[in-house]
Parts: structure tokens; sequence; C-alpha cells
């Protein structure tokens, strides 16, 4: 399992990102609230003193926190605007969290074999329980994360009801690409 931990990433992202991660598998419910706080997060303030390397991996970060915090259209304006394999994968999860799920996959056919992809087959593993076997089938046939697979788990779930285990998968997959794209903005 992920071991991901808020203090990781400084002062100014570790409050927007310890909160439940574990999000609604469709849009969600924004709370304004936390509006304010996301429009502080820039690319000037949210790495506090660490020199960016790579601007489109910090964007991606500010795409991944305003989509944890169920700002799909926030999210969507600035993952929009990356033309890189990670930019694509947070557009992807964004249209697969609003439901538009053959949008979802187009944006991952964008992606191509993303290094998190690597991280998440054997750890979803971790997450299945025993009524989790045909989920985990689409998610990762033979051990290897499928994203597309993952959306057709996440379309399932969400007409079922039953979207526990999705729901786990979909946190994991944010804590790792989060994760992923801080470490190469900040080139660590």
């Amino acid at each position: 399992m992920s071991l991901f931990q808020p203090a990781e990433f400084g002062p100014v992202f570790e409050p927007l990102v310890a909160v439940d991660r574990c999000r609604s598998l469709g849009a969600g419910r924004a709370h304004a609230a936390d509006h304010k706080s996301l429009q502080r997060a820039t690319l000037a303030t949210a790495f506090g003193d660490a020199q960016l390397v790579d601007l489109d991996m910090a964007r991606c970060c500010l795409a991944g926190v305003w989509l944890l915090h169920d700002f799909l259209h926030e999210s969507h304006a600035i993952s929009q605007q990356i033309e890189t394999p990670s930019g694509s994968f947070w557009h992807g999860v964004m249209h697969r969290r609003e439901g538009d799920f053959s949008n979802a996959k187009y944006w991952f056919r964008h992606v191509g074999r993303h290094a998190v992809f690597d991280e998440l087959g054997p750890q979803i593993e971790s997450l299945a329980g025993e009524g989790d076997s045909g989920a985990l089938r689409l998610i990762i046939p033979a051990g290897t994360f499928d994203p597309f697979g993952l959306v057709d788990a996440c379309q399932a779930a969400v007409r079922s009801g039953d979207d526990g285990f999705c729901r786990r998968v979909q946190q994991l997959e944010w804590e790792l690409l989060f994760r992923h794209c801080f470490r190469h903005a900040i080139g660590s």
C-alpha cells in the first residue's frame, strides 16, 4: 500500500492533501470553504522554497489537488493545458470522475505507458478483498495496471452502487500520481 505522507509535500500542499483522499467515483461535492485555500496554491507558492525544474509536473500537482477537493472544472482547466503523459493522466481521471467514461479513455490513450502504472499493479492486488475479483480482473489483467479496465470497473461500480474497491484503487492512483508529479516538479 502507498505510504502517502502529506508532510512530504510542504506547508502549502500538506493541509490540502491531509484530507480523506478516498473520493467519490463521481463528481463529489466541492466545498466553497476549500476554494480560497486552493486558490492560494499557485506555482509561485505551492512548492515553498523548492526550485521547480518541471513546470508541467508542477501544474499537474495543481490539477490533482483541485480534483482531490472535487473542483472538477478547475482541475480540467489546468490539466487540459498540459500536453504530457501526466497531464493526460490527470485529464483522464477527471473525465472518469465526471462520468464521461469514453472521454476518459480518450485521454488515457494519450497517456501511453506511464511510470505510475508499474507501481499500481502490485499495490492494487493488496487492496482487493474477497468480493473484488471481478473488478480486479478488469483493473490489473495479468498483474499489470490497465487504466481502461479501471474506467470500466468504475463505470460498473457507479451503476451497481458497490464502489468501495474502486474508490480505494482511485485513492491509490491519486496518491501515486500526485507523488510522482511532485517529485518530478522539484527534481527529486
